[in-house]
């Protein structure tokens, strides 16, 4: 599972800067959660890649209207190609989301710790994902669109199961080009979501302050423990 984001502008722009050149638009989100717009990778039909801003919640093009009645913003790898709100995504429209982290929560002695996870290595991380548009008409009679996504969710790897039984499917510059190609077919890629993790991971103890999702602030990653390395 993976519920909450750390978006820092300038580090996850270090990160696009050698992986496409790209600048992250801003503004920095240090404790993002599902619903809130986020910049994802996406690549044309001629595979040029860019920056676009999404919903963190996927709405199938096929829904009646948006809704978060059912949790779709994480989409298990597994049956990710046969379930019918990410059957097609998962055929055509595949996305990058780069972070400079992310959020997870591990039961500790009766009571669920907060951690940080960054990579030792990299300013950033790059997670798989899945995207669609939906169109709909408001009010007034106007077509509009949302496009939205949901980030590809994969068993922990061995060391990862410290903290989770689940972790985000994980790419390095290399898949992640791949991931975006949109000459390659899926099924070509499913080898990217065995459990595995493509870079040194630091999990570091947070305090609850980032359990509410309205707070912001760089306190959300503070470190209150010694941190883990995960390899």
């Amino acid at each position: 599972m993976c519920g909450r984001l750390h978006v820092c502008a300038a580090d996850v722009t270090e990160l696009l800067q050698e992986f496409a050149e790209l600048i992250h638009p801003g503004p920095d989100n240090l404790n993002a959660a599902p619903t809130e717009d986020i910049a994802v990778l996406v690549a044309d039909a001629d595979g040029a890649v860019q920056l676009r801003l999404m919903r963190w919640w996927l709405t199938p093009s096929w829904a009646q209207q948006p809704s978060t009645r059912y949790s779709m913003f994480n989409a298990k790898s597994e049956t990710a190609a046969t379930l019918p709100s990410f059957r097609e995504p998962y055929k055509r429209q595949r996305c990058v989301v780069p972070v400079s982290g992310y959020y997870e929560w591990a039961r500790r002695q009766g009571h669920k710790q907060a951690y940080f996870l960054r990579s030792v290595e990299n300013t950033g991380l790059l997670l798989a994902g899945l995207w669609d548009r939906w169109q709909g008409v408001d009010d007034a009679g106007q077509s509009y669109s949302i496009d939205s996504f949901t980030i590809l969710t994969t068993g922990a790897s061995p060391s990862m199961q410290t903290v989770h039984h689940r972790q985000p499917v994980l790419l390095d510059q290399q898949r992640a080009q791949r991931w975006l190609d949109p000459n390659i077919a899926t099924a070509e890629l499913e080898h990217y979501f065995a459990p595995q993790l493509v870079t040194a991971i630091e999990a570091r103890p947070v305090s609850s302050w980032v359990n509410n999702a309205r707070n912001k602030d760089p306190r959300c990653a503070q470190a209150i423990a010694e941190s883990v390395v995960l390899n």
